[in-house]
Formats: structure tokens, sequence, C-alpha cells
């Protein structure tokens, strides 16, 4: 039986409240919402990742790229939807967890000494940055840390979706991914640090941007006309999120393909509630 034959024909329709973003050549949100709509040219640099200032002094010292890299977003798109942290379950979704640490747990086994400090073991863990999260936000909500490898945004986007609509309460997906170094870098060549998180809730909300309506379909996913965002898509896991942030930038209705399975993809339909002129943005 042909696999269109057997699709499931549910569709899940949620509204977008808030929109996190941070990567090479992307500073925050907003600025990159100029850059995808073509308003501005993209310039690839590297990642600057800001102190985690809501962790205390303690944790901020021990915090890796990782757990920097989701704290900056979530707290981004939380902020612009401007709602309260510690009242939002949360949905993190990874290709994998901080590089920087494992590599650093490698070199020790692989030493004469081979006691692994507890600091660089807790913060080896995948859900790392989902107890960090609820450190710097007091949320005691249900936090869910998933992988899907490349469709890790997928994965992650198709779960916050759900949740929402089941629930009929917000979520916030934060899909991150951060660079490993060498040799990890070889087999897994993430060159840097890219994040995006999206506050979604159930649709008709007055602080919504856009309503997305989520179905799986077998097309290809999407592709980016800019060559350089384009390398940066297929580069960096999280960034197979950059088709959909683009449309959503472009304030227009689309229909964007995202990886999710091999044979089995995510359609998003973009539906824009909120025209606003770049002109008044930024």
């Amino acid at each position: 039986m042909p696999t269109e034959a057997i699709l499931p024909t549910r569709q899940l329709t949620v509204s977008l409240e808030g929109i996190g973003l941070l990567g090479p050549g992307f500073t925050n949100w907003l600025t990159g919402q100029a850059i995808l709509a073509g308003q501005s040219g993209y310039v690839p640099q590297a990642t600057v990742l800001p102190p985690s200032t809501a962790l205390p002094p303690a944790e901020r010292r021990r915090a890796g790229k990782a757990v920097k890299l989701a704290l900056a977003i979530g707290q981004e798109a939380i902020v612009a939807a401007g709602l309260d942290p510690s009242t939002l379950p949360t949905v993190f979704s990874s290709s994998g967890g901080d590089g920087y640490n494992c590599h650093a747990i490698c070199e020790t086994l692989a030493s004469v000494d081979r006691r692994i400090s507890p600091t660089r073991f807790h913060n080896s863990v995948h859900n790392a940055p989902a107890g960090y999260w609820g450190i710097a936000t007091g949320a005691m909500l249900p936090a869910s840390v998933l992988c899907g490898f490349d469709a890790s945004f997928g994965t992650g986007l198709l779960e916050t979706v759900t949740s929402v609509v089941v629930d009929n309460t917000r979520s916030v997906l934060i899909a991150y991914d951060t660079d490993y170094p060498e040799p990890l870098r070889s087999p897994r060549p993430i060159f840097d640090a890219f994040g995006v998180a999206l506050v979604l809730a159930p649709p008709g909300g007055k602080g919504s941007l856009v309503e997305i309506t989520v179905s799986l379909v077998t097309e290809p996913p999407s592709r980016l006309n800019d060559e350089n965002l384009e390398s940066l898509r297929q580069s960096i896991p999280a960034a197979r999120s950059l088709p959909l942030l683009q449309a959503i930038a472009l304030g227009k209705s689309a229909r964007v393909v995202l990886d999710y399975l091999d044979t089995l993809r995510l359609a998003v339909e973009i539906a824009p509630l909120l025209e606003k002129s770049f002109e008044t943005v930024l």
C-alpha cells in the first residue's frame, strides 16, 4: 500500500506568541526577522552566547554552551510573549548534549586518573538544560526532553503542538544544538551553536502572531534560496527550523515542509494574524 494512503489526515492548529533565536549571524529574533525577510543581508559569524544571568552565581559558572543557549532563546521568546516562565510547561529538543563537556569526560576516561567530577557528570546528561531552566525560572511544570538526530526540531515541534492541543494550554519549545570539538567533530560535524524557541498556545489568543497548522506528509523538506542560509540549515539540526522562521518573517500565508522521519515530514501552514511593517518592528 502506498505510504500516502496510510498517512493520518489529522491537522493540529496552534498559535505562536513569541520567538527566540540565536545562532551564526543571528543575535536575536528581531534582527533575524529582518535577515530572513530580505530586509538586511545575512553575514555568517560565530555565535556569541550571553551569560545566564538568571542563574545563581555557582550554577552560572558551571553552565556549558547548551545550557546558556537554551536559557537565552527560551527567555527571549517568553519575554516577547509577555508571560511568566514559571507558569509554562516546556519541551527541550536537541540532537545531542554538551559536546565540549562530553569531550572532557572522554579525555578523563582515557587518562591515568579516571575520576570524573560530579559537575561534569550532571552536565553530561541530555536533560541538563531542562534542570538549569527550572533553577533559573522557578518552573515546576512538566518538561519533556527529546532527541531526534537531524530532525530534532521537527520532533520537538510536533511534541509541543500536540501537548498544546491535547492539554489546551501554552507550551514552550526550546530546540538547540551546540558544536563539538575534535575528534568528535569529524563524525558529527556541527560547527557552531544554533537555537530557536517558540511559545505556542491554543488558537485565538490576543497575543498571537501567527497560527500554524501541522500535518504529516511525504514531500521533501523545504530549502532556502540564500546559499549561506541553506548551508546553515543543513549543517546544524536546530537550523532545520529556518524555512519556518523565514515564512513567519515574511508575514504572509505560506506552507513549508520540515524534516521529521526518513520518509515522513512535517508540513506547516502559516496564517499571519498581525500585519506589522519592518519600519514599525525595527
